[in-house]
């Protein structure tokens, strides 16, 4: 199990950040440290709102009527079939008895 550092310990690495950076370069590096936090939080905040977006285009009803008539409808009204209450593999079948069998 990983534990937080205690006030030692944090002690210790703020003296080496001192130590590895120097005091005056302290102010820049946590500027940047803050800027990079900000950045990622922007970015974490428009991923959890592109999420939810798409969770609520799959939740949204699908319609049971298609908006364009399929090719295979439209093919079979040109035949002349009813294509009414018929799935596409209804009316293929039905279009293949309009070719002859041997083409």
């Amino acid at each position: 199990m990983v534990s937080m550092p205690g006030t030692f310990e944090m002690a210790l690495i703020f003296l080496a950040i001192i130590l590895l950076f120097g005091a005056k370069k302290l102010p820049e590096l946590a500027r940047s440290i803050g800027s990079s936090l900000a950045e990622f939080k922007h970015a974490q905040k428009e991923g959890e709102k592109t999420l939810k977006e798409f969770e609520t285009t799959l939740k949204e009803p699908i319609s049971d009527e298609p908006v364009e008539q399929s090719k295979v409808k439209a093919m079979a009204a040109d035949l002349g079939i009813t294509v009414e209450g018929k799935t596409d593999d209804e009316l293929l079948d039905e279009i293949r008895s309009y070719v002859p069998a041997d083409q």
